[in-house]
């Protein structure tokens, strides 16, 4: 870390620093929230969650090195400095923002209804064929994720990209105030959230928030074929970049061959330039995710190889668009989440393999009044691409079955107990749900039981 002292942080959060002058002027080495992770020099974020309430760790994090504790109530028997905060969680923004601007680096923050994930692993890949690139780990895109992928932030960090998701009104402009992001990417604008969100409109509102906090001069890179970030015209005097597949985008795609686990092959042109590039992952929709991180490249002085490298650098992560070969089948698994625009994206991609095309789908959440007319899209998409079985999971799913005019299962085990029956040797199974439907066993049980 850059070095921030004690006093600095309870200046920053308004909190009551309790503890010896001397220490006052200590510096910390982490900001840590699970005492399983303290090192020597840690600051301990006390957080009371629903099960478990960090404070009654802290004598455990002051003997296993942390200088100090971030906390709502004194802790019994302090040796160690604490800072005393009416709420950690609000409290970790406000240092988070100070740590934040101790650095004079491009950050670039990156949202969407879908792809925030893959283009930030993107940008990354790029980023850092030039510079000591630091990115948002995992899932830490939320509003104790953010502050977190900051303060994370090492010393000689060169530029960071920090992926921001939300799903209702007001907090993009938290994450915003935190990450002052100088380049802002916005990816789709789709049917997520829409509980809180109401529709589409409602989600470009939310999106949208992060240009209000991005730092003076900053650059809009967004998606120009996405029907309602295209119609932004203007953001603090500038004209955004558009990025996408069609021709009228300043970055745009042509000679896109999908080759399945061969990767993509693309041109991606941009003012008088072409480069010929074969993105590494089996989604058609990467092209686009790899079009923003060129022209956010561009804009921070890469070279055209520089460029090249990056995308065909790039690796993804978790359970999104991984392919999985047991053997007798070949596994798409994508189950860490879902809503309809990303569901229709990988059923895209399913059909870009040869042989025989399973869906796996189950329920997708936070669709709101329209729930059950939007699963019921879903899956007369699947059967108009042609996608050979479409097998639900999950009681909205039920719509989506009659949709895609296939069968309906209960449970993930009821499901599991007829696969057998259904799948065939050389089938490809797309896997996707949203993550509370746990459809990583359905992949663990294809995996074991599909030799």
């Amino acid at each position: 870390m850059k070095p921030f002292t004690l006093a600095e942080i309870a200046a920053a959060c308004h909190g009551v620093y309790v503890g010896s002058e001397e220490m006052k002027h200590a510096t910390i080495t982490s900001v840590e929230r699970d005492s399983r992770q303290i090192k020597d020099g840690s600051l301990f974020l006390a957080i009371k969650g629903g099960r478990v309430d960090g404070h009654v760790f802290i004598r455990q994090c002051y003997d296993s090195g942390a200088i100090c504790a971030l906390c709502e109530k004194a802790p019994e028997g302090a040796d160690k400095p604490y800072i005393l905060v009416p709420s950690t969680l609000d409290a970790v923004k406000q240092i988070a923002k100070a740590y934040r601007e101790k650095f004079d680096i491009p950050v670039v923050g990156v949202s969407g209804s879908v792809g925030k994930t893959s283009t930030k692993e993107m940008l990354y890949a790029v980023l850092s064929q030039k510079y000591k690139t630091h990115k948002t780990q995992g899932n830490l895109n939320n509003e104790l994720g953010v502050p977190l992928t900051l303060l994370s932030m090492p010393e000689d960090a060169e530029a960071a990209v920090i992926e921001m998701g939300i799903s209702g009104l007001g907090e993009m402009r938290r994450l915003a105030q935190m990450a002052q992001p100088t380049v802002c990417v916005l990816t789709v604008i789709g049917c997520c959230h829409l509980e809180n969100l109401g529709d589409r409109d409602g989600v470009l509102k939310a999106k949208t928030e992060m240009f209000e906090f991005a730092r003076e001069g900053a650059s809009f890179i967004l998606n120009g074929d996405d029907d309602k970030l295209s119609t932004v015209r203007e953001v603090q005097g500038k004209a955004p970049i558009f990025f996408g597949l069609d021709k009228h985008n300043r970055y745009y795609a042509e000679n896109i061959e999908n080759n399945g686990e061969g990767g993509v092959r693309c041109t991606l042109c941009f003012d008088d330039k072409k480069l010929d590039v074969t993105v590494p992952a089996i989604g058609s929709y990467m092209v686009a995710n790899a079009l923003a991180a060129v022209a956010v490249g561009r804009l921070l002085g890469l070279s055209d190889e520089q460029l090249k490298n990056g995308v065909e650098a790039y690796q993804t992560v978790g359970r999104r668009a991984r392919v999985v070969n047991t053997g007798s089948l070949r596994i798409i698994d994508d189950c860490y989440n879902a809503n309809p625009t990303s569901v229709k994206a990988s059923l895209d991609t399913l059909m870009n393999f040869d042989g025989r095309k399973v869906a796996i789908l189950g329920d997708m959440k936070e669709l709101g009044a329209n729930e059950s007319a939007l699963h019921y899209d879903t899956g007369a998409y699947a059967k108009e691409l042609g996608v050979d079985r479409v097998l639900s999971v999950g009681p909205l799913a039920k719509e989506l079955a009659r949709g895609a005019e296939d069968v309906w299962f209960e449970s993930v085990e009821a499901l599991c107990d007829a696969l057998p029956r259904i799948l065939r040797k050389g089938d490809t199974v797309l896997v996707k749900a949203s993550h509370s439907m746990q459809f990583e066993r359905i992949t663990e049980y294809l995996t074991e039981h599909f030799q």
